[in-house]
């Protein structure tokens, strides 16, 4: 493993982070540096911590630990992320014979020299209770493959001699603090602690001393690795689909969204990890005995569960086979974590709620690893975590065998209320799950109605002829809002290439719920000189477009099975027609028909249609030329023309996002059209 420490960066971060102490500066450093390596650490995994001294607000001297706190990523780590706690206090603790998980958290909250900080870590009092001033905890991949053999510590001396002390499992917390303090006090020369089923601490004097030594046992645990060969995998006997990746991923993801909807009443989004060796995994004999021990780590158990769900289909090309086949595998999946709680439970005579039981890990025969959850930030950790997973499974099998923590203890990490409390309890916005597909989104309606589904938790599939605009949107998108978003370069007029879309829709979030079908161009001309070329593109824009993105969006609907909402944009013009704007009307007037019929034809599978009739929107769809021609020709401003209503108020394109997802809400309206233009009689529905 290499070794990224710069005296030049080093030096950097004590100026970057100078109205800090310089302890603090380096702790964040090195911190940094063990984050940014995915096989040290995965999403939210380890820990470090620093000794300093500090004045309170009375100017005396105390001694401070800072320990990362808990919402915080190494990679990502500041110096408020590195809540301080007297430690005198925390070091008397450990005179106590026995300290609850409770009254541990409310001595650690109650001792922060800034009571706004987060909570320390839950391995605070372990950082304490070692005597030294910079301390690093990993979930190192290669020191979990040792952690979880058999022999771990026959194999640790083997690698280590007597520079890394060995500390059997215990929970985090009191106990596992003072436990690993006897065992360095044994042999105080040890320079870090290999924790049975756990990860690796190392320690120094410095930042660099504690880091160096981290990236050393590493190494050698990594040399010692790769004297083993990889196991060759067996390949299932028959293979289990002669699909392709995209075929079988098409077929499978939304089925098992609606699949978790149902089960759930709640909506889940699906990822797949395009990854060999994970496909190699997912598709071998080994996979089926393997996959099922345990986690690597007993901190990821409430990403992934304790395993996963393996799937080996049979006729994924028909439907209701397909869907028959996974719900059985997901009902024993259910009733067989059902009775993991309830043994566990009983056994421990524990006072505990169980927890959904549903996998979040798929490893399916031919396509490999998908993982599933409630944002796509939940998928993309479950499968970050999951990836290395395989790898250290395979490479412990490798080296001799893969002897994880057992189901009991699993449990009780898996119902800890501390390492629950890392997932947060707010609540989740109403459209978290969801996945809106929006046309014309890069600016105007569509632009507003994306930047609303997104801020209300819906993940966006955004499409848009225009590249640049495009782009821009999704980006600013990205970044404000946390959700998924998708962008996609697309003429709706091209069949071919919405049914691709609908495709890339899948493979992005395994489905979809709503349809905002926005593009559209307002085509002039007389009806009765208009060229029959003109008005037919008219056509395919306003209206046949539309048909092909709503019977793609139902299709998946219907193999969902969760229902759907269609939401079209019309216009005024399909009631109250302007001169001259025929071959815009016309095919608008057919949208309107349009909405109808879907919301009649597929009302009785919970697919709900609706419409939003808009007129006088400053989008792109008027030239300034047409907005003046028209606002002239009633003896007006362009201003004033867009106050032509009944309320004298102009409707703006965010007045219309709001109107989509006020009807995306509405679980029964359907066949709606909704008008939304400030009061124009002319125009409303009869």
């Amino acid at each position: 493993m290499e070794n990224k420490w710069k005296d030049s960066a080093a030096k950097a971060a004590i100026e970057q982070y100078s109205d800090v102490h310089e302890d603090i500066a380096l702790r964040v450093y090195t911190s940094r540096l063990i984050g940014a390596d995915p096989s040290l650490v995965l999403h939210g995994g380890g820990n470090t911590s620093v000794k300093s001294r500090t004045k309170n607000k009375v100017n005396e001297e105390v001694d401070v630990l800072y320990v990362k706190g808990s919402g915080w990523d190494l990679d990502t780590l500041a110096p408020p992320g590195l809540p301080g706690v007297l430690l005198d206090h925390l070091v008397k603790l450990r005179d106590l014979d026995s300290l609850t998980d409770e009254d541990m958290v409310n001595e650690q909250r109650t001792h922060l020299l800034d009571a706004s900080s987060p909570n320390p870590s839950v391995e605070t009092l372990l950082h304490a209770f070692l005597p030294h001033k910079f301390i690093d905890h990993s979930h190192a991949d290669a020191s979990l493959i040792i952690a979880n053999q058999p022999d771990a510590e026959k194999i640790c001396r083997e690698i280590f001699g007597e520079t890394i002390g060995m500390v059997s499992y215990i929970m985090p917390g009191f106990a596992l603090a003072k436990a690993a303090a006897e065992v360095y006090e044994k042999n105080s020369k040890v320079e870090g602690l290999m924790l049975i089923n756990h990860g690796l601490f190392t320690f120094g004097a410095t930042a660099k001393e504690s880091y160096d030594r981290h990236i050393d046992a590493v190494t050698k645990a990594e040399e010692y690795i790769a004297k083993n060969p990889p196991k060759a995998l067996t390949s299932l006997e028959g293979p289990a689909v002669s699909a392709s990746e995209k075929e079988l991923l098409n077929a499978l993801a939304p089925v098992v969204r609606g699949l978790y909807g149902l089960k759930s009443e709640k909506t889940w989004v699906v990822h797949h990890r395009k990854d060999e060796k994970a496909k190699a995994f997912a598709s071998s004999e080994e996979c089926v005995t393997w996959s099922q021990v345990g986690t690597a780590t007993p901190d990821h158990v409430i990403r992934t569960k304790q395993k996963p769900l393996l799937l080996n289909l049979k006729q994924w090309q028909d439907e209701d086979a397909l869907r028959e086949e996974v719900a059985s595998a997901l009902e024993t999946y259910y009733e067989n974590y059902h009775q993991y709680f309830k043994t566990n439970k009983d056994a421990k005579g524990a006072d505990k709620t169980e927890l959904d039981p549903l996998p979040r890990v798929l490893l399916v025969a031919g396509l490999g690893l998908l993982t599933i959850g409630k944002t796509v930030k939940e998928t993309k950790i479950a499968a970050d975590i999951y990836q290395h997973t395989i790898d250290i499974i395979h490479k412990s099998f490798s080296v001799g065998d893969y002897a994880p923590l057992k189901s009991d203890d699993l449990f009780d990490m898996e119902y800890w209320s501390l390492e629950q409390a890392k997932l947060g309890k707010s609540k989740a916005p109403p459209l978290q799950g969801k996945v809106a597909y929006i046309t014309g989104a890069a600016s105007g309606i569509g632009l507003a109605t994306a930047n609303l589904f997104a801020e209300q938790g819906a993940n966006l599939y955004l499409a848009d002829l225009n590249n640049d605009k495009l782009s821009v949107a999704a980006d600013a998108i990205s970044k404000k809002y946390k959700v998924g978003v998708t962008a996609k370069v697309l003429n709706v007029v091209d069949e071919d290439a919405v049914k691709q879309s609908f495709a890339d829709v899948v493979a992005n979030y395994g489905g979809v719920d709503f349809l905002i079908s926005n593009a559209g161009n307002a085509v002039q001309g007389a009806i009765g000189t208009i060229d029959m070329k003109t008005l037919r593109q008219s056509f395919e824009l306003n209206f046949f477009a539309h048909q092909v993105l709503a019977s793609e969006a139902v299709r998946l609907f219907m193999i969902q099975k969760t229902g759907g909402v269609l939401l079209f944009n019309a216009s005024k013009a399909a009631f109250n027609p302007g001169k001259d704007f025929g071959p815009y009307a016309l095919p608008k007037a057919a949208m309107v028909a349009l909405t109808k019929q879907y919301a009649l034809d597929y009302g009785q599978f919970g697919i709900r249609s609706n419409a939003i009739n808009a007129d006088r929107i400053r989008t792109s769809l008027f030239s300034e030329e047409v907005v003046t021609e028209r606002a002239a020709a009633r003896g007006l401003s362009a201003d004033d023309y867009f106050k032509s209503n009944l309320l004298q108020l102009e409707v703006y394109d965010t007045d219309v996002a709001q109107g989509f997802l006020n009807l995306a809400l509405a679980e029964k309206t359907t066949g709606s059209i909704l008008t939304i233009d400030g009061g124009n009689i002319a125009a409303s529905p009869r």
